[in-house]
């Protein structure tokens, strides 16, 4: 198995990305193409780097006008999928820009077997609206990969691509498309709506909140889009969204015996806390119990990051929770020695505090 996801494109795979190009075109040299991915410099890659040389050298080695290209491109792209495939929509994004005719049958195409979703960006960016009448088409086609294009190509923020800086000022342009695939039958399409209305919400948190009222309750997809898109808002605690979920004020309950198992623990090692929380009623009723990490910075700073523990109706007076959070390495967070915090927090108000030590490994 690949150590890194780079190195799916191993010398087996690209042969078989050679093979199938030589396959629709007999002009295509698959030795050609393979001593052009491997040059010196392969190693040095990474993963959309090498992306992008691949998309390259296909270009350079199959040597046909692009209109004829196109139909070699989608053809080859039929045996394979996921997104190590995606050098073959980058081709599209890469030199068809000025041929839409071509170019947007070529990614609703290809978009089945990998997805287009970072290719379509800069056609948006060059002209949003005529882009955008194309993506509510798509919003309405009957293969699911496609729907989902329209709603993950136009994403203001979306991971690993360019992103859509009129669209972080103004979603206006998102928004039927997210109305076309609110109670779509896919659960892939209903992901990437939330994903799309989780990313309005961190520039435009209000246009989030009012589609969420518009739309509750509309149907039980709906509300499970809602409730993901609304993801970011809930821990921050913003009053509306807090409101249309039913989490009132949190002043009734309280935490008690908060707990380290430990004081300090290493770098590599899991943090273990338990605590009680009670209630002044009957019953906790509705409610959102997080758990928030104070983190050290490198600049000997703080920054939080919000886990949730539970939420939902509770009958009981009181209920105890146990938790354990992993301080072992990780790519996207580096962790650094010195005093961190554990916040406990009820319909998003903190409750209490500990704070703890951080050691070398």
């Amino acid at each position: 198995m690949p150590d890194a996801l780079k190195d799916i494109y191993d010398l087996a795979y690209l042969q078989r990305v050679a093979d199938q190009l030589s396959r629709h075109h007999n002009g295509f040299s698959k030795e050609g193409f393979l001593k052009l991915v491997f040059d010196p410099d392969w190693e040095g890659r990474e993963l959309k780097a090498r992306m992008a040389h691949i998309r390259s050298c296909i270009h350079e080695v199959i040597n046909l006008p692009y209109t004829e290209a196109v139909p070699v491109i989608c053809n080859a792209a039929t045996e394979f999928g996921g997104f190590e495939a995606m050098f073959f929509p980058d081709y599209i994004e890469a030199y068809g820009g000025n041929n839409w005719e071509v170019s947007l049958p070529a990614l609703e195409w290809l978009t089945r077997f990998s997805s287009s979703e970072f290719a379509v960006r800069p056609f948006i960016i060059s002209d949003k609206e005529r882009m955008m009448a194309q993506m509510n088409q798509w919003a309405e086609h009957e293969n699911y990969h496609v729907r989902r294009l329209a709603s993950e190509g136009c994403r203001p923020r979306l991971p690993w691509a360019q992103a859509l800086p009129d669209f972080k000022k103004d979603p206006t342009l998102v928004l039927p498309i997210l109305d076309k695939l609110n109670s779509d039958e896919t659960d892939y399409v209903r992901r990437s709506v939330a994903n799309n209305l989780n990313d309005i919400a961190k520039d435009n948190p209000q246009v989030t909140i009012d589609w969420a009222q518009a739309n509750k309750a509309n149907s039980d997809h709906t509300d499970w889009i809602i409730k993901h898109g609304c993801r970011t808002l809930l821990k921050q605690a913003e009053p509306q969204t807090m409101e249309l979920f039913g989490y009132g004020d949190a002043e009734s309950f309280a935490i008690k015996n908060l707990s380290l198992k430990k004081g300090a623990i290493r770098i590599g090692e899991e943090l273990e806390f338990s605590f009680l929380l009670t209630s002044d009623s009957e019953e906790l009723g509705k409610l959102r119990v997080e758990y928030e990490i104070g983190y050290m910075k490198a600049n000997g700073k703080h920054s939080y990051k919000v886990f949730k523990i539970s939420e939902g109706d509770y009958m009981d007076k009181d209920k105890s929770f146990k938790r354990r959070q992993s301080f072992k390495p990780m790519t996207t967070r580096k962790h650094y020695p010195g005093e961190h915090w554990l916040k406990i927090k009820v319909n998003g108000v903190e409750k209490q505090s500990l704070s703890f030590t951080l050691l070398e490994s």
